[in-house]
């Protein structure tokens, strides 16, 4: 069993938003993998560098599909991605700077942020897109 499950719960888009979530989760499970097994530190290093800068790139897509879609809870959705990309950030430092338990913290933070965020706050834009649709398709 993985460290992190994909479920149909977490599905929003059926498309780019599902796909990238699906990376960070597979990402998500390598870090975990290499950090449980005692792998070395470059590979670690080299997991966490891709995990974070697929996270932000993953971010920064979802807000511009937001803005183009008009989604109207954006620049709360917004502050909550700057708080997570900062404390990501501060991590990884501290993992370049020698702290050897980072690495493992930050498999648990993404997985537990994952989940929360793309079952509550992604699943939100889900419900927004869906009425939107919805409503085209009656005009």
């Amino acid at each position: 069993m993985a460290y992190f499950e994909w479920a149909d719960d977490m599905v929003i888009d059926n498309g780019p938003i599902d796909q990238d979530h699906q990376t960070l989760v597979r990402q998500v499970n390598e870090l975990h993998t290499a950090t449980s097994e005692g792998r070395g530190h470059e590979l670690v290093e080299r997991l966490l560098g891709e995990l974070v800068r697929d996270t932000i790139e993953h971010i920064r897509r979802e807000e511009q599909e937001m803005a183009r879609v008009g989604y109207p809870r954006l620049v709360q959705h917004q502050q909550g991605h700057e708080e997570f990309v900062a404390g990501l950030k501060a991590l990884q430092s501290k993992f370049e700077g020698g702290s050897i338990t980072v690495a493992s913290q930050l498999s648990t933070l993404l997985r537990d942020w994952l989940s929360l965020h793309i079952r509550r706050y992604d699943k939100d834009l889900a419900v927004f897109l869906s009425k939107k649709q919805r409503a085209a398709s009656r005009h």
